[in-house]
Parts: C-alpha cells; sequence; structure tokens
C-alpha cells in the first residue's frame, strides 16, 4: 500500500493546484506541482525497494500524472495568461492536456522494452515544471523589487508558445536523458555527496529560478542533442562513402 499511499499524496497535490489556479493563487498551484513530482519520484523508487510493483499501481500512477502533470498545468497556464485570448488559448490547454495524455500511453506500452537510458519525448513532470516554473518566477519577481515589464499580449503570446512547445515536444521521438543510469546503491564517493549538497544550496537560495532555468534548459537538451545526433551521422556517412 506504501507506493499507493504515496501516489496519492501526489494526486492531491495536483487536485489542489487546479483549485489553487482557479481562486488565482498561482504562486501556490506552481508550487503543489513541484510537490506533486516530488512525491511521483518518490512512489516509483519505493516501490522497487520494496519489490511491491504491481499492475495496479502503474495504472494508478499514471492517472494520477495525468491530473498532476497533465490537467493541472493546462488549468494553471489557462487561468494566468490564456483566458485572454479566447478560443486560441483553450485550444493551447487542451493540445497540452491531449499531448499529456498520449505522452503516458505510449510511455505505459513502451515499459521494458524502451531504452532506460533516453525518454522518447519530454517527461510530462518535465513539462508540467516548465509551465509551473515560468508561472511561479513570474508571480516571484515583483515581489523581489524586479519588474519584467511585459505587456498583457506577450505574457499571452509567450504562455502560449511554452504550452504548444512543451506538448508537441512531449509526444515528439526527441530523446532526453532518463538519467537512470545512474546506481545510488554503490558506494557514494565524497565529490558526489559534495556536489549534491552544493546542488540543495543553489536551489534553495533562489528556487524559483534555479527549477526554471533548470527544467527549460532540460526541455531545450533534446532538440539540441538531437540536431547534434543527425549532424554527427552525416559526417559519418561522409567518412564511410566510398571515393
Amino acid at each position: 500500500m506504501l507506493p499507493s499511499i504515496l501516489t496519492t499524496f501526489g494526486l492531491f497535490c495536483g487536485f489542489y493546484a487546479v483549485i489553487a489556479s482557479i481562486k488565482g493563487d498561482f504562486e501556490i498551484a506552481a508550487m503543489a506541482i513541484f510537490f506533486a513530482m516530488l512525491w511521483d519520484a518518490l512512489d516509483g523508487r519505493v516501490a522497487r525497494m520494496t519489490n511491491t510493483q504491481s499492475a495496479f499501481g502503474a495504472e494508478y500512477d499514471s492517472m494520477a500524472d495525468l491530473i498532476s502533470f497533465g490537467v493541472a498545468p493546462a488549468v494553471l497556464v489557462y487561468q494566468w495568461t490564456l483566458s485572454g485570448m479566447g478560443k486560441l488559448g483553450w485550444m493551447a490547454a487542451f493540445v497540452y492536456v491531449a499531448c499529456a495524455a498520449l505522452r503516458l500511453a505510449r510511455f505505459n506500452t513502451q515499459v521494458g522494452t524502451a531504452d532506460k537510458r533516453y525518454f522518447q519525448g519530454l517527461p510530462s513532470p518535465a513539462a508540467a515544471a516548465v509551465l509551473a516554473g515560468m508561472i511561479g518566477l513570474y508571480e516571484w519577481l515583483p515581489g523581489q523589487g524586479y519588474e519584467l515589464g511585459l505587456s498583457g499580449a506577450s505574457e499571452n503570446a509567450i504562455g502560449w508558445l511554452i504550452a504548444v512547445a512543451c506538448g508537441i515536444l512531449m509526444v515528439s521521438n526527441v530523446r532526453y536523458h532518463s538519467f537512470k543510469e545512474v546506481n545510488f546503491k554503490r558506494r557514494t564517493s565524497f565529490r558526489l555527496v559534495l556536489l549534491s549538497a552544493l546542488i540543495i544550496l543553489v536551489v534553495a537560495y533562489e528556487p524559483p529560478v534555479v527549477l526554471f532555468a533548470f527544467f527549460f534548459l532540460y526541455m531545450l537538451s533534446g532538440p539540441v542533442l538531437t540536431v547534434f545526433g543527425l549532424q554527427q551521422k552525416r559526417r559519418q556517412k561522409k567518412r564511410n562513402k566510398p571515393l
């Protein structure tokens, strides 16, 4: 039951993010999505550590992910800025939700056959983190004395573009590193512990800035690595081409 309880915690965070978005508490909604990511990371790891994986747990986790990383971010970005764009706004939010559902369905069909080192398409938690991080950062900056000076039309355009881009990347064939090859059961080196402490300090110093920057760069890493890989293949073909 423990993994399912953790999944329920994540589902509650996603549901609360929807409620907070409707109320206009956008910064709290963004934080709730990040907490949902934390519970989502824990439930799978706990299930593997305790050897309690089950088909029910996998399906329940997917349902919870659709709420926390599909519906909640879409409602958040819609309430934040897309609602002022009419049909274009809710269509962009729906595209994001539909792509998140397709991404999760494809992931479930590839379990056990796909290369564990990579994700095919942007993972839905990372896509949700980009939207939540963007909105959380925008809501946090004025309280720190920073003004972006963006007009309402600029906010609408940025929110629309990032929501649609995240949706398309989720269902694309672009590969993203999964970091699952990292073995946490090995003896931990002093450098790794020191690096972990430094990461925690950096995140704690300016959480909105660091979290958005990290997940936005991760979103860009897939297309960049894909273009770089295609260029390498072309060079390899030219080298192997007979004279």
